[in-house]
């Protein structure tokens, strides 16, 4: 890019219990002028570690969230945050940093709503267990049945899109769980048609513990989605932060 691309764009990244690769998974987007404005949203879930603390001291915004749930800080996260165009990844090295200039620009220039990322195409050897490509090769192709919206990863959890796409109510997830990741991209198909797409990009073995539990949250998951078909799914807890709510 020879011109800065003129947005300013928040990188969302919820923690909990992150040291090991908070700074890495920071350090991974270029901050080299590619926009007009880069900065960094972590919404943590109350670490016990220096998650916070090294986070800071990269120049990242931290916003405590005392409600649980990976989908509460993202819920939490898309209100508060500044840029026009919202980026979000996980705070553990397995989604690729250094993509997130092509993909705003790809926004930017294709005139796009949302973007999602499929890790399964170009996942690398050893980033995910077999029990886990599994779950998400199941889920997403119950996904694809019930939702006929042509997105190969349903669980993927690195998005980018533009900021306002949150001022509408029916784009704006309801699930505080591991849910709300699918939800997303049936909300954004549902809404943007073409002008939400999918882009695969590459998938890199976990740094640290993950917090994830795999039958409990797989099994959320599946009932999300027949409660979504058929309308049944309801806000858990209100949008945005706790002090924001009247």
């Amino acid at each position: 890019m020879t011109n800065p691309l003129p947005v300013h764009v928040t990188v969302v990244i919820p923690t909990k219990n992150e040291e090991e690769a908070i700074v890495e998974t920071i350090r991974s987007v270029p901050n080299d002028g590619w926009c007009e404005k880069l900065d960094f949203l972590i919404v943590d879930g109350n670490s016990t570690d220096r998650t916070r603390e090294l986070a800071e001291q990269e120049g990242a915004t931290v916003y405590l969230e005392p409600r649980k749930g990976y989908g509460r800080a993202y819920r939490t996260g898309f209100a508060i945050a500044q840029g026009d165009v919202i980026t979000t990844m996980d705070a553990d090295c397995t989604y690729p940093g250094e993509e997130v200039p092509a993909l705003v620009q790809r926004l930017i220039e294709e005139d796009l709503e949302f973007i999602t990322c499929d890790r399964l195409r170009r996942a690398e050897e050893g980033s995910m267990s077999g029990l886990h490509g599994l779950g998400n090769w199941a889920l997403s192709f119950t996904a694809r049945m019930l939702n006929w919206y042509g997105i190969h990863d349903s669980q993927s959890g690195m998005w980018v899109f533009r900021k306002h796409v949150m001022d509408n109510p029916k784009m704006r997830p309801t699930n505080d769980g591991m849910p709300l990741s699918e939800e997303m991209k049936i909300n954004a198909r549902r809404l943007y048609g073409r002008k939400a797409i999918e882009v695969s990009v590459p998938y890199r073995t976990r740094v640290g513990i993950a917090e994830i539990n795999t039958w409990g949250d797989g099994w959320k998951n599946f009932k999300f989605l027949f409660a979504k078909r058929l309308g049944l799914n309801r806000e858990i807890t209100p949008w945005g932060p706790e002090e924001a709510e009247d």
